[in-house]
């Protein structure tokens, strides 16, 4: 089992040319170099020269690199995807996402063997009425969909509902959105959180977004990387129960057995595949 790690997903603005610059040394596992909300209109095109710039020079490790563009309804989006397809980031993320139809375009652009992979943001409205339809577009209209990102600020502002603590109204919306996504074989990334200064409502929501079953978090700060990490890691506690849970199915005395007792619970074989994906992110990590 490969398993490629999304725990943090930082966006970069690309007209901050010191914060792509930057970006080099901080660990996070992927890096969103944003060319939507982050940079204002005149600065839509030094922002798309330099981050091709940044691509093109390197230097980001194993760091996933991810390139937002505008979206293709605006003057700014195919010259953007038509940049990235030429600089070859690792995935290009798709803004406003509200029907399967809006990957397919995406898709076209990019050409059947450009081997970029297509992120999507699910943050409006209609994106949450058509989650796996969107989700499925993988199979049909826009097989390099790797990825939902759930865009909560947006969602926020187009439903009208206040993305207070505990997220309660945006609960049933982060579900349909991480069912359809698994539905479809997909990854998906949590939203921002806003307050740079709330470390304890930043871990709680980390935490929750562990809980709910996300791959990951998206940030807006360096400082949120570390703290995030630690959060959608398996824990060395967590590590030595998957290792002790795939040993005993494999055990030869285990043979034929669907239910085992380990470290005094009992375990099916399902439980065994969810130790086995464990220990591979620990691996990957």
């Amino acid at each position: 089992m490969t398993i490629r790690p999304r725990r943090s997903v930082l966006y970069m603005p690309g007209a901050n040319a010191r914060a792509l610059e930057k970006a080099r040394e901080i660990p996070c596992d992927a890096i969103i170099f944003d060319l939507e909300d982050s940079v204002a209109p005149e600065a839509k095109q030094e922002a798309r020269a330099q981050v091709m710039a940044a691509l093109e020079t390197g230097g980001y490790g194993r760091r996933e690199r991810v390139v937002r563009v505008n979206g293709l309804d605006t003057p700014w989006g195919a010259d953007d995807l038509a940049a990235a397809r030429a600089a070859r980031p690792d995935a290009v993320l798709i803004p406003k996402v509200s029907e399967a139809a809006d990957l397919e375009p995406v898709q076209s652009a990019l050409g059947p063997d450009a081997d970029i992979a297509v992120w999507a943001m699910m943050e409006t409205p209609r994106a949450m009425l058509n989650a796996l339809e969107i989700a499925d577009a993988a199979h049909a209209g826009c097989p390099a969909l790797s990825v939902l990102v759930m865009g909560t600020n947006d969602l926020a502002k187009e439903t009208r509902t206040e993305l207070a603590p505990g997220r309660a109204m945006f609960l049933p919306w982060l579900a349909a959105c991480l069912a359809a996504a698994r539905a479809g074989g997909l990854d998906i990334i949590d939203g921002v959180y806003n307050d740079l200064d709330d470390a304890e409502g930043f871990m709680a929501e980390c935490r929750q977004g562990r809980e709910l079953g996300m791959d990951g978090k998206t940030l807006i700060h360096p400082r949120q990387v570390a703290p995030c990490n630690d959060a959608f890691s398996p824990s060395e506690a967590e590590i030595a129960h998957a290792r002790a849970i795939v040993a005993a199915f494999e055990a030869p005395e285990a043979e034929g057995k669907g239910v085992l007792r380990v470290n005094g619970r009992m375990v099916e074989r399902l439980h065994a595949d969810m130790a086995r994906r464990t220990l591979a992110l620990a691996e990957a990590l």
